[in-house]
């Protein structure tokens, strides 16, 4: 009996491939925001927490961490650094629980990772942002927004990889993509 793969093996060329689409879409995501009162609410939550739910933590790390840094290095360099653990911590753990937690009900470890992803993402933007702005009161302000910006990556990430199939379809390239190699 042979074992069910769930992602591709790390640095193969579908691995590389997606890690590469996803870091762009995380990229891309991070160069706009939609405006909110005292800021933007920025969307690359969304392909972080869709590429944690497919990758395997080293990819979804990656993807995260590097693409969110890359982002923010492009655009808004203050906070790049902060992206780059927060949202690279984040996506492994999103990852980690969506591979190994309830194997026989996936969607219960990928929500239980997007529900800590959240928690580490406006903890750690939180901190950062006392830390890089060096004022509480300007954190505090932005508190609503991160959490939005966690619920709606997270939402977004379950509804594309449970509710729209892309899980389903992704497993099914896995599988092909182990049969030619």
């Amino acid at each position: 009996m042979t074992k069910s793969l769930t992602s591709p093996k790390p640095f193969s060329i579908l691995w590389l491939t997606t890690c590469g689409m996803f870091m762009a879409l995380t990229i891309i995501l991070s160069s706009f925001g939609v405006p909110v009162p005292g800021g933007k609410l920025y969307l690359c939550d969304i392909a972080i927490t869709t590429a944690s739910i497919l990758l395997d933590p080293l990819g979804a790390m990656l993807v995260g961490g590097l693409g969110s840094f890359i982002g923010d290095a492009l655009f808004y360099p203050a906070p790049m650094f902060v992206s780059l653990v927060v949202h690279g911590l984040q996506a492994f753990v999103i990852s980690w629980c969506a591979h190994n937690l309830f194997k026989e009900k996936p969607f219960w470890g990928a929500l239980v990772g997007v529900t800590l992803g959240c928690i580490i993402l406006v903890t750690g933007y939180t901190l950062g942002k006392i830390y890089v702005y060096s004022t509480f009161e300007y954190a505090m302000i932005k508190l609503p927004y991160e959490i939005a910006q966690g619920v709606i990556g997270a939402s977004c990430g379950l509804i594309l990889t449970y509710g729209l199939g892309l899980k389903k379809a992704w497993l099914s390239m896995v599988q092909r993509s182990a049969h030619h190699a």
